[in-house]
């Protein structure tokens, strides 16, 4: 008996120890999404002000795309910014943003002053639809394939690195299959 009360804490320890041992080994940016495989929540944003388009569901169905949540607070989209410019310079992808909790017009003069790269933008001043996308942060980028089916989640920016590597591969299959 006096033998588990001494074993017992060391299991104890050990069980913990590979726990967080395991943990370690996870990556905290990949956050799997409920929606991989599953149809883009349906949605109809007002455009932000000053644009005159807003972003719908329908519009993002038919062909392969990246649906983008970000807001002119966001300092990881500062980075992000640029090449998502240079997709759309390429036109390599058509980009749909999602302006998330952002203030009237906020939204609008970030987009003035770096560029628009976005085929359409909605305004998701409450944060529903980025709720019902399960997001968690900006920047947060959904690929959606011609069906209007989420096919992957990138948490986080989008740098050229895991464009070339990860999105452009995944992309190029979408849209021979």
């Amino acid at each position: 008996m006096r033998r588990i009360v001494f074993i017992f804490p060391i299991l104890v320890f050990v069980v913990v120890g590979a726990f967080f041992a395991y943990g370690l080994t996870r990556d905290p940016s990949n956050i799997p999404s409920q929606l991989i495989d599953r149809p883009l929540p349906e949605f109809d944003l007002p455009a932000i002000q000053g644009l005159q388009d807003g972003l719908s569901t329908e519009d993002i169905k038919g062909e392969v795309a990246l649906v983008n949540v970000f807001a002119s607070w966001c300092v990881s989209c500062h980075i992000e910014h640029p090449v998502l410019m240079e997709l759309t310079k390429a036109n390599a992808v058509p980009i749909y943003g999602l302006n998330w909790k952002d203030a009237p017009g906020d939204g609008k003069a970030w987009l003035d002053r770096y560029g628009n790269p976005y085929k359409a933008v909605g305004d998701d001043q409450k944060g529903r639809v980025a709720i019902d996308l399960g997001v968690t942060g900006a920047p947060e980028t959904f690929v959606v394939d011609r069906q209007g089916r989420v096919r992957f989640k990138v948490v986080g920016p989008i740098t050229e690195q895991y464009w070339t590597d990860t999105l452009q591969p995944l992309i190029e299959e979408l849209r021979r299959s």
